[in-house]
């Protein structure tokens, strides 16, 4: 394979330091699994293509780009704005799903208002 130049061995450590975080996220629990298999194939991204070097040439020429890290980029922006879009869809969701919980809990606190007569706007007096 030949030597490594300095900075391929730095874009190698830095890409197994990122999977190695994204496997503890996941084994503390503080990235759920459903997102870890994409954080897991991004890295592994990272890790073929900071160890393949002629990868990202042959990415781009398969995409029709001359100049090989605007390859990169290009893949990046594209993934960004996937993400963005994935997330959007999930905080919206979140937002209908808390909108749906607080009128469920707004009617439980009216209905148990009215079996402890108790006349208040949601908030209970103490006695």
């Amino acid at each position: 394979m030949g030597t490594v130049a300095p900075i391929q061995a730095i874009a190698i450590l830095a890409s197994l330091g990122f999977l190695a975080l994204i496997v503890n996220l996941v084994r503390k629990r503080r990235l759920a699994e459903e997102y870890s298999l994409l954080w897991l194939l991004v890295g592994i991204a990272f890790v073929a293509i900071s160890v393949f070097r002629g990868l990202i040439e042959q990415i781009a020429r398969l995409l029709g780009i001359f100049y090989a890290p605007s390859a990169i980029f290009l893949i990046a922006i594209f993934f960004i704005v996937w993400l963005l879009l994935r997330f959007s869809l999930i905080v919206s969701d979140l937002a209908r799903k808390n909108r749906v919980l607080a009128q469920e809990i707004a009617l439980l606190r009216l209905e148990m208002d009215e079996r402890t007569g108790v006349e208040s706007a949601g908030e209970v007096e103490k006695p």
